[in-house]
C-alpha cells in the first residue's frame, strides 16, 4: 500500500461534519435546480399546453417563438434596457463610490440614504415611479404648475421610450449597490499607489482610469455578473409600472414566459422562452467563469 493510498481515508473523513451538512445543499441543487433545468429543456421540445406531455415536436416551439412579434418586441427590449442599465449603472456607481472614497463628512449617512432603495421590492419601487412618472400628478404635473405649461415627460405611456422609464426606476434601485461593491474594491486600493501617482504628478482622472480600475477587475467582473443576472430577470418592475403596455411596448421575456406559461396555457411556449433565457445567462456565466477560474491551475 503506498503511502497516497494510505492517506485517502484520512482526506475521506476529514473535515466530515461540514461535508455532512451540505447534503441537503447539494441534493438541493441536484435534484431542484439541475433536475428542474434538464426538464424544462427536454419539454421545451413537446407540444406541451395545459399539462406537460412528452409529445416530441423537434424545434417547432423556437421556430413559433422567433417569428411571434411579442417575443421579438420584448427580445429588443431587453437589449435596450440591458445595455443601458449596465452603462449608466457602472458609471453612476463608480461615480458615487469616487466621491465617497474622499472621506467627506456624512459618509456613512451618504452611503446608507444610496442604499436604501436597493433594500426595497421591485413591486414598490415600480409602483413607487409609476406615481412620479404620472402625467396626472407626476413631475410633468409639478413642472407644469410652476410655469412651464409645455412641458412633457410621461415616459410609461409613450410605447416609443416606455422602456426608458423602466430603465430610470431600475437606476434609482441598483445603482447603490454598484457604488458598494465598487467602494469596497477602491477601498481595497493601496494608499501608498495614490501617493506615487500625486508625486509623479499624474491627474486624478488618469490615475482612477489606468491604475485603479485595472486594478479593481475582479470587483469590476463580479458587478457585472450580478448586474446581468438581474437584467435577465427583470419581471417585478414591468409588472408594476406598466403590465407591457402600452399594448406590448414594454413586454420583457420573463414576462413573456409567466404569460405563456400561466396565462395562456401554453406550457411548450413558455418552456421554450424560458430555455432562451437560460442560454442568455450561460452566455453571460461562461466568459466570467473563464476569466476568473479558466486561466488559474
Amino acid at each position: 500500500m503506498t503511502e497516497q493510498t494510505a492517506r485517502r481515508p484520512s482526506r475521506l473523513f476529514r473535515n466530515l461534519n461540514a461535508k455532512i451538512a451540505s447534503i441537503p445543499m447539494i441534493l438541493n441543487a441536484l435534484v431542484i435546480f439541475l433536475g428542474g433545468t434538464i426538464w424544462t429543456i427536454v419539454y421545451s421540445f413537446t407540444d406541451s399546453r395545459l399539462l406537460p406531455r412528452l409529445n416530441f415536436v423537434g424545434l417547432d416551439q423556437y421556430r413559433r417563438l422567433w417569428v411571434t412579434p411579442r417575443w421579438l418586441v420584448a427580445v429588443e427590449n431587453l437589449a435596450i434596457y440591458g445595455a443601458c442599465m449596465l452603462v449608466f449603472s457602472l458609471i453612476i456607481g463608480f461615480l458615487l463610490a469616487a466621491l465617497l472614497d474622499q472621506k467627506i463628512r456624512f459618509e456613512d449617512t451618504f452611503r446608507t440614504i444610496f442604499l436604501y432603495p436597493f433594500a426595497l421590492s421591485f413591486i414598490v419601487t415600480g409602483l413607487v415611479w409609476q406615481w412620479i412618472l404620472n402625467p396626472n400628478f407626476g413631475v410633468q404635473h409639478v413642472v407644469r404648475s410652476l410655469g412651464w405649461t409645455d412641458f412633457a415627460f410621461d415616459p410609461l405611456y409613450d410605447s416609443s421610450i416606455v422602456i426608458y422609464g423602466i430603465l430610470i426606476a431600475a437606476l434609482w434601485q441598483g445603482t447603490g449597490l454598484v457604488m458598494c461593491l465598487m467602494l469596497a474594491g477602491l477601498r481595497g486600493i493601496d494608499e501608498d499607489i495614490w501617493k506615487a501617482a500625486r508625486v509623479d504628478g499624474i491627474p486624478t482622472w488618469k490615475t482612477y482610469l489606468f491604475i485603479i480600475i485595472p486594478m479593481m477587475r475582479p470587483v469590476l467582473i463580479t458587478t457585472l455578473v450580478i448586474i446581468a443576472a438581474g437584467i435577465v430577470k427583470v419581471y417585478d418592475l414591468v409588472v408594476a409600472q406598466t403590465s407591457g403596455g402600452p399594448g406590448i411596448s414594454s413586454e420583457v421575456p420573463a414576462k413573456y414566459v409567466y404569460e405563456y406559461m400561466f396565462h395562456a396555457q401554453n406550457l411548450g411556449q413558455g418552456f421554450a422562452a424560458s430555455t432562451m433565457m437560460l442560454l442568455t445567462v450561460i452566455i453571460v456565466i461562461v466568459p466570467w467563469a473563464y476569466l476568473e477560474f479558466g486561466r488559474r491551475k
